[in-house]
């Protein structure tokens, strides 16, 4: 961020963002007194003038130094008042002035000294829980998070700072005890269907003009605060709980095949990814018409009702066990269990062409094992009891149909329509009515 962008916020808010709390109670005399004391020494005339100044305070070490000029503080309470006269002088030096400039600079420095004494990382605890969230110390010394809470910048190098294991919500040391807002992970394990309306509004009047999360006073002019609305529940929050983060919304994907991502709020955010990989769709009942529009629906569909048909050779056959085939399919495991559940994600991945491309390969192994490599495997095959002719049949093969009361397999043309009498069928009728018969 530039100077003049950095003077124009702090113009605007002429808040301290790193200033927590009250301050603590103190007679009015020694107040003046050390007032006057860190000012006089706080802006002495050494200065030192750079037409390159760095400004990311994250990278640079001496930012974290004693500020410039003569200043020396260890007590909390002077290096308020030295905040306060700093902050006061900024506003009456002329703009865009070196001393202006240098002032801004020796503020972030005492801001930042301040928080390191007020934010001491070595009396917080490694791991604490609050509304079901996990929330486990951060090593981590990055600067690029922000704080789920207060919506402000985490300063890993001098700020203690937590993350649920579960929901990934981050924030301050500090902020804990302020969150409002349940693990969604929570949420996740006793919940677990999306909403499969396309954005249900209700209104910002039916939400008495508040967020629906905190609860604070919202409106559409920004005053007090902006409503925004989240494209997956339809409801409207504030610019604390809904950061204008982009997700894709499932009920869009299902209904109208659309995958552009929309706005939604930190918590459906949250929600929605870790509900992506969960094969919650039941896509058969949800939208059946869908398959008569998308191509790769229906051959993903015949893939995974292939593979449903390998599976009892797999379970059966020594050297596919060893070879942990069906492993190749432990990401999405429901696929090996029907073929009918999907996960947002899998929709995804069938949108893009990446799922049609790794089953493909996965089913020519699976096949190639079957009929190629392993005999006991070879020896499940079928012929056709119809015209006796051809090679070995499986239920997988493309030209094949399958009985459904034996699960024999016959040629297609042989077997047309399902409407030829099953030989195996008809041999095993006759065996229990010759049974029957000797019983009497």
């Amino acid at each position: 961020m530039e100077y003049d962008e950095k003077l124009a916020h702090f113009r605007q808010t002429r808040l301290n963002p790193f200033d927590r709390g009250e301050e603590e109670d103190q007679p009015e005399g020694g107040k003046a007194t050390q007032q006057h004391e860190a000012s006089s020494e706080l802006f002495s005339e050494t200065k030192t003038h750079s037409s390159d100044r760095t400004m990311d305070l994250g990278l640079a070490e001496d930012h974290f130094s004693r500020p410039v000029g003569s200043f020396v503080a260890s007590d909390i309470e002077q290096l308020k008042l030295a905040i306060e006269e700093c902050k006061k002088l900024i506003l009456e030096l002329p703009e865009h002035s070196e001393r202006q400039k240098d002032t801004v600079v020796k503020l972030i420095h005492l801001r930042l000294k301040l928080q390191e004494l007020k934010d001491p990382e070595e009396d917080e605890p490694n791991l604490r829980v609050i509304l079901e969230h996990r929330f486990s110390k951060e090593k981590s010394k990055s600067v690029k998070q922000t704080c789920d809470k207060c919506s402000t910048i985490i300063w890993g190098l001098i700020q203690t700072w937590y993350t649920c294991t579960g929901c990934y919500y981050r924030c301050h040391s500090k902020c804990m005890n302020q969150n409002t807002k349940p693990c969604v992970r929570s949420k996740v394990s006793h919940q677990s269907e999306y909403e499969l309306s396309i954005c249900p509004e209700i209104g910002l009047d039916r939400q008495d003009y508040r967020c629906a999360e905190c609860r604070t006073p919202i409106s559409l002019r920004g005053v007090p605060s902006e409503a925004r609305q989240c494209d997956y529940t339809g409801q409207y929050y504030c610019s604390t709980c809904h950061w204008n983060d982009t997700a894709i919304i499932p009920a869009r994907v299902i209904h109208n095949w659309e995958f552009e991502p929309r706005k939604v709020c930190r918590s459906s955010m949250r929600y929605l990814t870790l509900m992506m990989p969960r094969p919650v769709l039941k896509m058969k009942e949800i939208n059946p018409l869908l398959f008569n529009f998308v191509e790769e629906l229906v051959e993903i569909r015949k893939l995974r009702h292939d593979i449903l048909l390998m599976k009892p050779y797999f379970i059966t056959c020594k050297e596919a066990m060893e070879a942990r085939l069906l492993l190749q399919l432990q990401d999405r495991q429901h696929f090996v269990e029907n073929d009918d559940m999907y996960s947002l994600q899998d929709l995804i991945d069938i949108s893009t062409g990446r799922l049609s491309c790794s089953l493909t390969e996965i089913h020519t192994t699976f096949a190639k094992h079957i009929k190629l490599d392993c005999e006991r495997c070879q020896a499940k095959g079928f012929v056709c009891e119809l015209c006796k002719e051809g090679d070995v049949l499986f239920p997988f093969d493309s030209h094949t149909s399958v009985c459904h009361e034996c699960s024999a397999v016959f040629h297609r043309d042989c077997y047309y329509d399902h409407s030829t009498t099953c030989p195996r069928c008809a041999r095993m009728t006759d065996r229990q009515q010759d049974e029957v018969e000797e019983e009497k």
